[in-house]
């Protein structure tokens, strides 16, 4: 496979509680993911609405609400999701002052992307936000490090099913069960080579090489 025109097919998700002190920590996940995606430009108005979108969640819905921060590829734009249970707390668009120290959330949020809406689901509504990607400068700026964006790809597929899901608050916890989901997809490689009559250690041996010679013609 081209590293250079792979591109992420499965969304990557994100669960937490709704906590202000969850913001800096969700803001910073998601700027590492779009550097992965090679989306680096949109980091910093993507990140913006984040805080906005899950400051929504807290104000409306309440503080400690189970929450889910989605962000998925869709043909030409970045579209960014705060999934939360409350179906009846719509976001809205109102005028404020710009002195005002509140009610402006919407109004960023639809000033710093190309457009936002809301979803309804029944159990949950998803408030969402698209960004337009460059197309000029996808091609050249699409994905930087194939190698750790096609293992986000791969990490949120082991995440819908296995221990990445129960992740409920980004940061050190959210790494050690990413860790957990990257061990068992090493396993189940090893599992591959077994049943294809491979030898594991030479597997490994070979895949270490690479990874060695990779990483030294990174190095400055």
């Amino acid at each position: 496979m081209d590293g250079a025109l792979w591109r992420p097919t499965q969304p990557w998700r994100l669960p937490f509680l709704a906590e202000a002190d969850q913001v800096r920590a969700l803001r910073r996940a998601l700027r590492i993911h779009l550097e992965y995606w090679g989306l680096r430009e949109l980091a910093d108005a993507a990140e913006l609405c984040v805080s906005e979108l899950v400051a929504n969640v807290i104000k409306h819905v309440g503080p400690d609400t189970p929450t889910t921060l989605v962000a998925s590829l869709r043909s030409s734009h970045l579209r960014i999701e705060v999934h939360d249970p409350d179906a009846r707390a719509l976001p809205t668009l109102t005028w404020a002052a710009p002195d005002a120290e509140a009610g402006r959330g919407m109004t960023l949020v639809d000033a710093v992307s190309d457009r936002w809406g809301v979803e309804l689901t029944g159990d949950r509504k998803i408030t969402w936000c698209e960004f337009r990607m460059d197309a000029t400068g996808a091609e050249r700026q699409h994905m930087p490090m194939p190698r750790l964006a096609r293992v986000a790809d791969v990490l949120s597929l082991y995440g819908d099913s296995g221990a990445t899901r129960d992740a409920v608050v980004p940061g050190r916890w959210a790494t050690a069960t990413a860790e957990d989901a990257a061990i068992n997809v090493i396993t189940d490689l090893l599992y591959w080579f077994r049943a294809q009559g491979r030898d594991v250690d030479d597997a490994l041996d070979r895949a270490q090489s690479h990874f060695e010679a990779e990483y030294e013609v990174r190095l400055p």
